[in-house]
């Protein structure tokens, strides 16, 4: 194991930890990113260690979705340094390990456990970098502080707390019932020198009348010793924004609160396929955002619908496995049926894979070697390999003439007669994705082409025989923006943020 990195100053920092998951931390610290940046600070984010399927490209390597999304809050480019631990499940055992935007190796959990102490140098370098660009640093915790059973060379939390001589605000969910239980809880299972890492408390995700929870802040205060900073309402603006976890994705489409359909027209309907190990699964999220378009997730037990627009079968991180369980559902047989009645289905990365015929991955780079038929609906076939493909990409959709920008994250090389019909051609010369012969089955390695308006109009309009009518198509860019700024307002008015500047002050 390397030396530990000398310690590069004491930029002011303060780290957000919850007492579990899907708190809201990573929208807590997009908030609080976009209304200091506000104030004119230069803020970074920073996530020692991620577990997440919903990844974003740059430099040429990956980081966690949020951590990308953080940075935009933030007006800064997002680099590797700010997630420099990415773990993305592929079994229900095991993870594919990112370390600093590459791929390190593929381990169980057990395996990952004993790998800690090897990685800690490498985090503690990306924190020390990332401090020497800020203002101030936003480090944001994963899943629960009082996973005391994992405290051993934990990376996370208050593991990576002392190691970098951090702060600490906690962040309670009074949704999910019990938040005084569960901060008072967790602080008491903490060391005592962590628990006097403590500077402060939040209350998230409240809905009414905030006063009704006053004379719960003097029990907090009293038993853990620290000030209650703010009970942050419930935060309706980030029902558009990315999610982190894949248990998100079923409840996005009820919370998110859509400009009304001015159109006089039934919703376009579009089903995505609820894989088992979805992957960027933020692809969809323009689709939900649209007035006049209905997004749908096929879940285990449901068949497709026959009526249906369009189909969408997603990215996945286990390919293969997702295929088989496909199969167990009975989907393939739905899928293959919708087709040959000319339905429309697109499938992403993963999701193109399957489309194609065979999927060969004899090395065993996803799981267990082997080879699966797929759907065999477009002519390809796909070999994985141990290269992983990560590319910014920019170029043009074929069929509409549209500019599209997005990324590739795939390990596997897809080839046969089908790419003969791209359905991208890429700025550098290249094509992208294939268009079966009856026109309807089309795939892409490209992630994020829904956010490109002009293609994703076009696309939609597609599915129709009706004109769209212009005044509900939105600017997706724009939705962002201001989602991003409605949680910087209401943070602005729900948290104490002077105070959190002198926490991240004093450390």
């Amino acid at each position: 194991m390397s030396s530990l990195p000398t310690k590069l100053g004491n930029t002011p920092s303060v780290m957000i930890q919850g007492t579990g998951s899907d708190v809201g931390k990573s929208l807590l610290v997009s908030g609080l990113a976009r209304a200091l940046a506000i104030r004119g600070l230069n803020v970074y984010p920073f996530k020692p260690q991620n577990m997440s399927n919903n990844a974003a490209i740059c430099e040429g390597g990956e980081i966690g979705r949020a951590q990308a999304l953080q940075a935009r809050a933030a007006g800064v480019l997002p680099i590797s340094d700010m997630n420099p631990i990415l773990l993305k499940p592929q079994s229900e055992i095991g993870s594919q390990v990112i370390v600093r935007g590459r791929v390190l190796c593929n381990a169980q959990a057990r395996e990952y456990h004993s790998l800690k102490p090897t990685l800690l140098p490498h985090v503690l370098d990306s924190f020390y970098s990332i401090s020497s660009k800020a203002d101030i640093v936003l480090v944001e915790g994963a899943g629960s502080t009082a996973e005391v059973n994992l405290r051993e060379g934990d990376l996370a939390n208050m593991g990576f707390a002392e190691a970098a001589d951090l702060p600490v605000v906690l962040v309670g969910d009074i949704e999910r019932g019990g938040v005084i239980a569960s901060l008072v809880g967790t602080f008491e299972l903490l060391s005592d020198s962590e628990r006097k890492r403590i500077k402060g408390l939040i209350v998230n995700k409240f809905r009414g009348d905030t006063s009704l929870f006053d004379d719960a802040k003097t029990i907090l205060e009293n038993r853990i010793k620290a000030p209650l900073l703010g009970v942050v309402p419930w935060l309706s603006e980030a029902a558009i924004l990315p999610e982190e976890d894949s248990s998100s994705i079923d409840k996005k489409n009820k919370e998110y609160n859509k400009p009304p359909n001015k159109n006089n027209l039934d919703p376009l309907h579009v089903m995505v396929v609820r894989l088992s190990r979805i992957s960027n699964f933020d692809d969809i999220d323009p689709l939900i955002a649209e007035p006049d378009v209905k997004v749908s997730f096929l879940q285990p037990g449901q068949v497709i619908p026959t009526n249906i627009d369009a189909l969408i079968i997603p990215g996945s991180k286990a390919t293969r496995a997702d295929l088989k369980d496909l199969r167990l559902e009975g989907w393939d047989t739905d899928i293959i049926a919708f087709a040959r009645r000319g339905g429309i289905i697109l499938g992403l990365c993963g999701g193109f894979q399957i489309l194609g015929k065979i999927i060969n991955d004899e090395i065993g780079v996803e799981g267990t070697p082997g080879t699966e038929e797929g759907l065999g609906l477009l002519n390809v076939s796909t070999r994985i390999t141990e290269e992983k493909t990560l590319l910014e990409v920019s170029g043009k959709h074929i069929q509409t003439n549209t500019e599209i920008q997005g990324y590739e994250m795939h390990m596997g090389q897809t080839d046969g007669p089908d790419l003969e019909r791209p359905l991208c051609k890429l700025s550098t010369g290249k094509i992208d994705g294939a268009i079966s012969l009856s026109g309807n089955i089309s795939g892409t390695y490209i992630h994020g082409i829904f956010q490109n308006d002009s293609f994703r109009h076009a696309w939609l309009a597609s599915l129709r025989e009706e004109e769209r009518a212009n005044n509900i198509l939105i600017n997706w860019n724009n939705e962002v923006e201001e989602a991003l700024n409605g949680l910087a307002k209401k943070i602005e008015g729900s948290i104490d943020i002077d105070r959190i500047i002198e926490i991240a002050h004093a450390r």
